[in-house]
């Protein structure tokens, strides 16, 4: 028995140094990447009196530099920095008048993936998913009645109260959440992709002037991309 036990110790420490040797021959290597595309954002959540509100989809566009770090055999720690535009057009009617919310928030963000990448035909299946987290830079919103419209500035601040100005559209400085990819990458290391993006943390500040406010407004969207690898 004690033999036999020595015997499948010792198969067992054979295949998994086998299985190293293995990994380590096939270990990727430190890449950097390009990435750009557009997306398909809308902001999802509640109003200030806790009803679901119904936005429409925007056309907005990212862009970014990233680095694939291998970590084990086909799979790589993909952190980056971005210019991610998001935003989300409300449709409303006021006394009977047509009325359009339509917003634009940058953000330079960091995505922080996990991504697999075996190899399917002559290049490479793309599989990834990690959290983001961003910070507001810049944007604008427009507001349009019955064909009368005006542009606000965007400014970031967590709360707003009866000192701040007026003339501007607020949105919280930080927002965070979280990616899934899917694409393929081809032999010639150009690459397209499939982008999945769910905000976490809300991106409405809190008012003093409304005190019992039930908002919480959060980010959505997906995106297609294109990239290519140095």
């Amino acid at each position: 028995m004690k033999t036999k036990t020595l015997i499948v110790i010792l198969c067992m420490v054979a295949l998994v140094s086998k299985a190293q040797t293995s990994s380590t021959t096939t270990l990727g290597k430190t890449t950097f990447g390009f990435r750009g595309g557009v997306n398909f954002q809308n902001f999802n959540g509640k109003d200030v009196d806790g009803n679901t509100i119904k936005n429409n989809l925007v056309t907005r566009f990212h862009a970014g530099i990233n680095i694939e770090i291998p970590v084990a055999t086909d799979f790589y720690f993909q952190p980056g920095i971005l210019y991610n535009s998001k935003g989300s057009l409300r449709k409303q009617t006021i006394s009977g008048q047509p009325y359009n919310s339509n917003y634009m928030v940058n953000y330079i963000e960091v995505p922080l993936n996990l991504v697999y990448k075996p190899l399917l035909g002559s290049g490479h299946l793309i599989i990834g998913f990690g959290p983001y987290v961003a910070y507001g830079i810049g944007g604008k919103a427009k507001y349009d009645l019955a064909g009368n419209s005006h542009t606000e500035k965007i400014k970031f601040k967590n709360s707003v109260g009866s000192g701040d100005a007026t003339d501007v559209t607020y949105f919280r400085p930080f927002e965070s959440g979280a990616n899934l990819l899917f694409g393929y990458e081809f032999s010639n290391r150009l690459s397209f992709q499939l982008n999945v993006q769910l905000g976490l943390t809300k991106i409405n500040p809190s008012y003093s002037s409304i005190p019992n406010d039930k908002a919480s407004v959060k980010n959505t969207g997906f995106g297609l991309s294109l990239g290519y690898r140095l």
